[in-house]
């Protein structure tokens, strides 16, 4: 027996990967709408081009594969799923290995045909992602996530569609990753997804380090389960919980912001390691051109390379171990991507 990861590329050697960023967005990268919705082949062109600039860096720092966490329609990833291809190109030119996951986002961000689907439509769909491919492209998903719930809500149609993505897991192994609205509802996904029969040791609880209670935070922990501090660089960002209006009035409109500084993150991610939770945490940048420009001393200036080279340095500097590095963004979303063949 023997393990390896699903890329775009095909399957690889597990054992022959290095560090690994375990959510973002290749194809959220140019600012403004992203280009998410363009078709000209010059849309497509300027998110590839960014994609493979923006990875340029991360070899020099030993990390060699990223996870796209894109659900359909969301952040680059076309409604039918069918643009994964450009993650094919990307990975090619840049030399780095790329798995694509498969999901659906919040229900006002959700495709229409996610949201007149049945549980058994949807779960069909996502195990063929993993199994057959994404839409036509012949690319399978290694993953499945980014799988969303709301701020302080699971509406129906997320429910339906967390039971979905669960049942996928069960059907085919593949890991799990979830998306919380600021570290809210992880306990409720856990209920939802024991009730599926998920294997919690092949699930991650996305976007835990926006969360600021400890025991909230060590309750999830206890389930067996991991969590991902993975907006790391995101210290300021805009809340929007639903797509802007086409032809909004003129006149002011009220908007949300968060603010949860690294600093803080990086003593929770050590308080976390010295508890004895290092084996069930991962990291990541979830790096998207909507925030760049929020974020000029992190994202803005340092791009991928911050986790490497900014922000494990300063979780160093205040205690944690140099010797936890490789578990955190190696050896931890290793196990979660790796499958095994006989």
């Amino acid at each position: 027996m023997s393990t390896y990861i699903q890329t775009v590329l095909g399957p690889i050697d597990a054992a022959s990967v290095g560090r690994i960023l375990h959510h973002e967005h290749l194809l959220s990268l140019v600012p403004g709408p992203w280009l998410a919705g363009g078709q000209s082949r010059s849309s497509d062109e300027d998110m590839v081009d960014e994609a493979v600039r923006a990875l340029s860096g991360l070899k020099d720092l030993g990390y060699d594969l990223v996870a796209d966490l894109s659900p359909y329609d969301v952040v680059g990833r076309s409604r039918d799923g069918q643009n994964v291809t450009m993650l094919r190109d990307i990975s090619e030119r840049s030399g780095v290995h790329i798995v694509a996951g498969s999901s659906v986002y919040l229900e006002a961000y959700s495709p229409t045909w996610t949201r007149e689907a049945t549980l058994d439509q949807l779960t069909k769909r996502f195990t063929s992602d993993v199994t057959r491919g994404i839409g036509d492209s012949g690319i399978r998903a290694g993953i499945l996530g980014e799988q969303a719930t709301g701020l302080d809500q699971i509406t129906p149609h997320e429910d339906k569609c967390l039971r979905a993505a669960t049942r996928a897991h069960v059907n085919t192994g593949a890991s799990l990753v979830t998306h919380t609205t600021h570290g809210t509802m992880a306990l409720e996904q856990l209920a939802i997804m024991r009730e599926e029969g998920a294997d919690l040791s092949r699930v991650v609880i996305g976007h835990m380090d926006i969360q600021p209670d400890l025991d909230y935070l060590l309750k999830v922990l206890d389930s067996g389960v991991n969590i991902a501090f993975d907006t790391i660089g995101k210290q300021y960002w805009d809340f929007v919980l639903e797509p802007l209006p086409t032809n909004p009035p003129d006149g002011e409109f009220v908007k949300r912001a968060y603010f949860r500084s690294d600093q803080r993150r990086a003593e929770r991610l050590v308080e976390l390691v010295d508890r004895g939770y290092v084996d069930h945490l991962m990291l990541s940048l979830d790096l998207t051109g909507a925030e760049v420009y929020l974020n000029p001393a992190t994202h803005g200036g340092w791009g991928y390379s911050y986790l490497g080279a900014g922000f494990l340095p300063l979780a160093i500097s205040l205690g944690l171990d140099k010797s936890h590095e490789n578990t955190l963004v190696r050896d931890n979303p290793l196990r979660l991507l790796a499958q095994v063949t006989s």
